[in-house]
């Protein structure tokens, strides 16, 4: 009987430990990584496109990911505009099954 409540005790805690993780903000650990460069990249075109601006991105400063119905991603980007250098926080939801990206904001960041 011991031996049951201690499994169930540790199943109840792995369960319990999961779902506070579940939906969380995740860090991304390589920046460099593909998908996740390709990411940056259609967050500033896809703000320039609103925006008419001419943003270049020069790489990705920070980043966390958030398990949704798809993917989102927090993004700091270092971007280029003229000569000009500033950082801005992007957030794209993406499904990969449904080939659907969308930038849900784009904002300046301080400093």
């Amino acid at each position: 009987m011991k031996r049951h409540c201690l499994l169930f005790a540790l199943l109840l805690f792995a369960a319990i430990a999961s779902a506070a993780v579940l939906g969380g903000w995740q860090p991304i650990k390589n920046l460099k990584d593909p998908h996740v460069v390709e990411i940056g990249q259609f967050a500033v075109e896809e703000y320039n496109k609103r925006s008419n601006a001419h943003l270049t991105l020069v790489k990705l400063v920070k980043g966390e990911q958030q398990v949704v119905s798809g993917m989102n991603y927090r993004l700091i980007l270092a971007v280029k505009e003229g000569k000009a250098s500033k950082k801005y926080e992007a957030v794209v939801w993406e499904k990969t099954w449904e080939n659907f990206r969308n930038l849900t904001s784009f904002e300046p960041v301080e400093g």
